[in-house]
């Protein structure tokens, strides 16, 4: 007879959302948002990869670049090699590319977003990954998207979309309060990071207070 014993990791899977698409790109501050996300998941596939957690990233813009839960921390580092490459006039495809791993998902997994939510198609496609999987927004905000710029009336052009229009320095793009009630109500963690302020104790603070990368972990 022969016994065969082996070890294989228990962590739920952790995948990463990055938004790469010319929104996150724009800013009114030395270090945008993407370059935010950027540091960001580098950070939390490091930490996951530290406690056995398999981690894999999803790119949410229009570039092909997808992969599936890894413990090599040679491809984290390649990951985040390809992420330094950025473009001014990519689309959005969050929505999307959250819809499709709601398809492919076979068992329940960590699901960590990092955008400005500016698609449309986010929050529905995240309403139906939390019904099975646990679900965390980290959403980066610049001071120009909360109507601070103070640069009176002026027209500009959406990134991704081209589509112009005018506005003001006091303008709000969207509706802050309604969409952290909205993602609440669905059982969907949000956390909302200032890139003007220095967000990283808060962060740090909220992954302890969770259960470090996910309440569903054991």
């Amino acid at each position: 007879l022969f016994l065969k014993e082996y070890e294989a990791p228990k962590r739920m899977p952790i995948y990463l959302v990055v938004d790469t698409s010319a929104s996150m790109c724009v800013t009114s501050q030395p270090i945008s948002k993407y370059a935010w996300a950027v540091k960001l998941t580098g950070a939390l596939a490091l930490a996951a990869l530290s406690r056995i957690s398999p981690v894999g990233l999803v790119s949410g813009g229009e570039r092909n670049f997808d992969s599936h839960p890894t413990l090599s921390r040679v491809r984290v580092f390649l990951w985040l090699h390809q992420l330094r490459r950025y473009r001014l006039d990519e689309q959005t495809t969050v929505g999307h590319k959250l819809r499709r791993l709601a398809s492919v998902l076979e068992s329940r997994a960590l699901i960590i977003v990092l955008s400005d939510l500016h698609d449309p198609e986010a929050v529905p496609a995240l309403k139906l990954l939390a019904q099975e999987h646990d679900c965390v927004v980290l959403q980066l905000q610049d001071p120009a998207e909360r109507g601070r710029t103070g640069g009176g009336l002026f027209r500009a052009e959406e990134a991704e979309t081209g589509r112009a229009f005018v506005a003001t320095g006091r303008s709000r793009w969207l509706d802050e309060e309604l969409r952290a009630n909205e993602l609440k109500r669905d059982g969907i963690d949000h956390l909302v990071l200032p890139i003007e302020q220095p967000f990283l104790p808060r962060l740090r603070g909220y992954l302890r207070r969770r259960g470090s990368l996910g309440k569903g972990t054991r």
